[in-house]
C-alpha cells in the first residue's frame, strides 16, 4: 500500500496542480529517502520545471524539463501531499516559485526517490525492474493474461497476481478483492483454474481497479491522496481486513498466510 489505484489517484491530482511549475528549492530532511548524491539531487531538481507526471506499476514519476526524472516509490506508508503541512514524518519538501509546495511524508521510511536520467528511464522500468503489463492499458487482453499465467502452472494465484513482473500495480488488498469477486480461492494453483474462471479474474482486475480509482483509492492504512484526503473505497471492500466478519452470503471471512503475506477470503463464496 499504496497500490495502483492510490498512485494513479495521486498522479491525476498532481498533474492538474504542478505540471509547468518551476521548483525553487528542495529540502531534504532524511537523506536516506533519496537514492542519489544529495548535492547532485538538488542541482538537478532546483530550477527545473515539471513537464510531465506518470505512473508505472506503483511508481510515481515526475519528468523534469532538464533531462531528469524523479522516480518515487511510496512503499507502505508514503504520502505525497500538495500544499500539505509538514510534520515529524515529513522527509522531503519541494518548493515551487508560485509559493506552493509538495511534502513527502513516510512514517515507516521504506519509500524512496530515485534521480534518473530521462534517457535511461525506460531501461529502468522495463529491464531493471522488469514490470509486467499495466492492467488498465488496452494492450492487457485476456489472451495476454492467460499466456502470462500459463508460464506458472504450479504457482498459487494470489501471490502471482501480486508479482509485479506478472501484472503491474496489484498488491495485497486488491488481489484479495479481485479473487473474491471472481470466486477463486487465493490458494488455487494456476493449472487448476479453468478458462472461464480465468476470464472472471481478468474481468475483476479491470473492474475493481477502475472502481477504486473512481473512489480515490483505499485508506485502509496510512494512505491519503495528494489533497490530504482519505480515499473512499473502504466501504466497498468485501474481504480485505474483514477477518471474522460475515460475508454477504452468510459465510465467515477467513485470513490465512500465504508465504509471508496474508490473504482474506470467504470459504463459502470462493472455490
Amino acid at each position: 500500500m499504496p497500490e495502483l489505484p492510490e498512485v494513479e489517484t495521486i498522479k491525476r491530482q498532481l498533474a492538474k496542480r504542478i505540471i509547468g511549475k518551476k521548483i525553487k528549492a528542495v529540502e531534504v530532511r532524511l537523506p536516506k529517502l533519496v537514492r542519489a548524491d544529495i548535492k547532485t539531487f538538488k542541482k538537478a531538481v532546483i530550477g527545473a520545471k515539471v513537464k510531465g507526471i506518470r505512473r508505472r506499476a506503483k511508481l510515481l514519476i515526475w519528468e523534469l524539463d532538464n533531462g531528469w526524472a524523479l522516480v518515487m516509490h511510496l512503499k507502505m506508508s508514503g504520502q505525497i501531499i500538495y500544499k500539505g503541512k509538514d510534520n515529524k514524518h515529513t522527509h522531503l519538501i519541494y518548493y515551487f516559485t508560485d509559493g506552493s509546495k509538495i511534502i513527502h511524508n513516510d512514517l515507516r521510511q521504506f519509500g524512496y526517490v530515485k534521480l534518473v536520467p530521462l534517457q535511461k528511464l525506460e531501461d529502468l522500468l522495463e529491464k531493471e525492474e522488469a514490470y509486467g503489463p499495466e492492467p488498465l492499458n488496452k494492450e492487457f487482453t485476456l489472451k495476454i493474461f492467460e499466456e502470462i499465467l500459463k508460464k506458472y502452472p504450479n504457482k498459487k494465484i494470489k501471490p502471482l497476481l501480486m508479482d509485479q513482473k506478472v501484472v503491474a500495480g496489484i498488491g495485497n488488498l486488491y488481489a484479495d478483492e479481485i479473487l473474491f469477486g471472481a470466486g477463486a480461492l487465493p490458494t488455487r494453483l494456476v493449472k487448476n483454474i479453468k478458462t472461464e474462471e480465468m476470464a472472471k479474474v481478468y474481468k475483476k482486475i479491470i473492474e475493481i481497479l477502475k472502481l477504486a480509482i473512481k473512489h480515490r483509492g483505499t485508506s485502509a492504512d496510512l494512505y491519503i491522496d495528494a489533497e490530504g484526503k482519505k480515499g473512499n473505497f473502504v466501504p466497498k471492500l468485501k474481504v480485505y481486513g474483514r477477518e471474522g466478519r460475515k460475508c454477504n452470503c452468510g459465510g465467515i471471512i477467513k485470513r490465512i498466510k500465504i508465504g509471508s503475506r496474508s490473504a482474506h477470503f470467504c470459504p463459502a463464496c470462493q472455490k
